[in-house]
């Protein structure tokens, strides 16, 4: 999952960007509304953690621009505005969640979770394709019960393809969500760690299948994708 992290205060967006990154986010961080809004109209992100208080553009201003070029990245607005007038017009410029500062980040990150199951009409926490279950909550891929060992970029990976089983995943769509701007990853980058994965998903019987010229997918399985919740499932 890529997310854009929109916030001006350098220590703020710090620790907001680490944390981010430590529970397996993909995270680019701008700090300036220009900035923001010429990523989102060059990059594709999964969600937005938007300040409003933002120097040369403010955050309304990126969401509403955002919303105006019919991009439904999911938003959610982090910010010390926290009067009534503000969250109204928050939300009906198209954010999908209003959060005040200070915030705990755990929060923040459990927000990201939501908004990732509502985009791919997840409605529980954990997504079986055997004989692997993946555990959105705690971004934890097992096999018999025990954490099956992957490198994050194998991850992100993984993940990309499991939101999209029996679809094809580009190679740009699979640099996009496992790089930053920090990242140089180029499409040899990606065949490197996609036959990484592909030889220890082939361990255990999993195999990812090449669509020449297009991509790379998980077929769809008679038994797969069978989603419970962790409560009273």
């Amino acid at each position: 999952m890529r997310i854009l992290l929109v916030e001006d205060d350098a220590i703020l967006g710090n620790a907001t960007s680490i944390y981010l990154r430590n529970s397996g986010y993909i995270v680019d961080w701008a700090k300036d509304g220009q900035h923001a809004d010429s990523a989102l109209h060059s990059e594709v992100y999964d969600a937005v953690v938007l300040d409003l208080g933002l120097p040369q553009m403010d955050g309304f201003a990126v969401l509403k621009r955002l919303r105006a070029r019919k991009q439904q990245t999911s938003v959610i607005i982090l910010t010390a505005r926290d009067s009534l007038e503000n969250r109204i017009a928050g939300l009906d410029l198209g954010a999908d969640d209003y959060l005040i500062k200070p915030l705990k980040l755990a929060e923040l990150a459990a927000r990201l979770r939501a908004q990732l199951r509502r985009q791919h009409t997840i409605l529980a926490t954990v997504i079986e394709y055997p004989p692997l279950t993946w555990n959105i909550k705690d971004r934890l891929v097992t096999y018999q019960n025990q954490p099956f060992p992957l490198s994050p970029r194998e991850s992100s990976l993984l993940e990309t393809l499991l939101l999209r089983v029996g679809k094809v995943v580009s190679k740009e769509n699979l640099i996009e969500n496992i790089s930053d701007w920090d990242d140089n990853l180029g499409k040899n980058a990606i065949e490197v760690y996609m036959h990484r994965l592909r030889k220890k998903l082939s361990s255990i019987g999993i195999e990812v299948l090449t669509v020449r010229g297009l991509g790379y997918m998980l077929d769809q399985q008679d038994n797969m994708t069978r989603v419970k919740s962790e409560i009273g499932s």
